[in-house]
């Protein structure tokens, strides 16, 4: 059993009142962590003040040495992180160790974007009182990072949080997921370990009131959250004159136009359906199929799932591990039970094999007032519903809340295009499900998926702030 501690500025500090961490497959306690408050997280924020002069005082290139460090740091202990991420989040261990490398990854490219915050020359002259003057603009940091991340992918969103941030200059407070604290604790040791300046790393493991205290107080500057739509409405009403970087739930479309290619489409619809037992926020959840390839569409997407081995997530050949706690698998059992009742028909699975271990779930016919449709499931279930157009699939793509990523699968030029250009989402994925990511691209999404986007580089503009400076030759 893991048993780790909070850390302030660096110091790493110890509390009798403790946080479990459950195994989601077996539901034993696996770990420990300390129990944070709001006053924790007012020490760190004065901690943080000195972080922020420190790192400051830091050149670009040694905050690319850090970070490098990190990353190599990581990479040394690679399978002891993958194995802790099975035991607090319950994917795979083939899934947790994809998750280690990307993390590497994502730390790598804030590396290399820490020596890339640049400026720009400003033509003041083009104003017509600008004559005489010269000048340009930088960016500096923006300050106090405050950064709440989910359970879903402990080790790989927290980097894409604290990376960027140390990279821009900031010191950062991170509140992990309930559940899953251990690798994103070992995670930020790490950062200690590489050389951050102690007073720039806090990670303080709570509840709502931490949550609270991080996101309301006059000291931070910046809040970057993932996670539900519901708590990132209540941050961003109670958060005040801050900086939001917010990337919150989907209920990801796929759209399987009559030309495409069908068995890619369902063998990626499986993968992207299924990946860490459906608990990801661009999982796929509603595919979208042409009417007159449907009934094919169904049958081969019904034969891909059917091959997926559910179970041990430590068994290297075990494709989908359990969902995260109990009250999950009620809830599921609960939205597929209404939509069969409006007239959908459970195709594949629907059951619980044993505690969290749920069946890939295949759901045909599914109608557009069901949860089903119109909420985010996460958890591993697919749907599928027919259409008579692309204008119809575009007009039920865009019929819900969300708008984080969509995937088509065509091969007509103008279908794409269609979607391109009038999908209400942050990310068109032409075929490919919307499940695809690079840790380097722009990633967020509209509507109730979020304000701001993620990925080193972007992440970086939101840390910092725009300096402009003016010189008048003319004086």
């Amino acid at each position: 059993m893991k048993s780790l501690p909070m850390i302030i500025g660096g110091e790493k500090v110890d509390k009798p009142e403790k946080i479990d961490v459950i195994y989601p497959y077996t539901l034993e306690k696996i770990g420990e962590v300390p129990k944070g408050s709001p006053e924790d997280v007012r020490k760190a924020i004065e901690k943080a003040k000195i972080g922020l002069k420190k790192l400051k005082e830091l050149s670009s290139y040694e905050k690319y040495k850090i970070l490098l460090k990190v990353a190599n740091l990581l990479e040394e202990n690679r399978e002891e992180f993958a194995r802790t991420v099975v035991h607090e989040v319950g994917k795979t261990i083939r899934e947790a160790r994809v998750e280690v490398d990307r993390c590497i990854n994502t730390i790598t490219l804030s590396a290399e974007e820490a020596k890339r915050i640049e400026g720009e020359y400003v033509h003041f002259d083009a104003s017509p009182n600008g004559k005489g003057k010269k000048g340009f603009y930088f960016r500096e940091p923006a300050g106090i990072v405050s950064a709440i991340t989910p359970f879903n992918f402990p080790l790989n969103l927290t980097a894409h949080k604290i990376a960027p941030s140390i990279a821009a200059g900031c010191p950062f407070i991170l509140k992990p997921s309930e559940r899953t604290p251990l690798s994103p604790i070992m995670l930020c040791e790490l950062f200690l370990e590489a050389g951050v300046p102690e007073e720039a790393v806090s990670v303080i493991p709570g509840f709502a009131d931490v949550g609270q205290e991080m996101t309301t107080h006059p000291d931070i500057r910046v809040v970057s959250f993932t996670g539900s739509l519901k708590v990132g409405e209540i941050i961003a009403k109670q958060a005040g004159l801050k900086k939001l970087v917010m990337e919150l739930g989907s209920n990801s479309a796929v759209v399987v136009d009559e030309d495409a290619n069908l068995e890619l489409a369902a063998k990626k619809s499986a993968i992207g359906g299924f990946a860490v037992a459906g608990q990801v926020c661009i999982s796929v959840q509603r595919v979208l199929v042409h009417e007159k390839v449907a009934d094919e569409f169904n049958k081969l997407l019904k034969e891909e799932v059917s091959k997926l081995k559910f179970g041990d997530p430590m068994d290297e050949e075990t494709d989908v591990g359990p969902i995260i706690a109990i009250n999950e698998v009620d809830r599921i059992h609960t939205w597929i039970q209404e939509a069969v009742e409006k007239g959908a028909k459970v195709e594949l699975g629907g059951a619980t094999k044993e505690k969290t271990l749920f069946q890939p779930t295949v759901v045909v016919d599914v109608p557009e007032e069901s949860k089903l449709f119109y909420e985010e499931a996460f958890a591993p279930v697919v749907t599928t519903k027919s259409f008579k157009d692309m204008d119809e699939a575009l007009e039920l793509v865009n019929k819900t809340n969300y708008g984080l990523q969509v995937g088509v699968f065509t091969n007509n030029i103008k279908n794409a295009w269609k979607f391109i250009d009038g999908a209400e989402v942050g990310g068109v994925i032409i075929n490919d499900i919307p499940t695809f990511r690079a840790d380097n691209m722009p990633y967020g999404g509209v509507k109730g998926s979020g304000i701001g986007r993620e990925g080193p580089k972007f992440a970086i503009e939101d840390y910092t702030e725009i300096k402009v400076v003016a010189f008048d030759l003319n004086a």
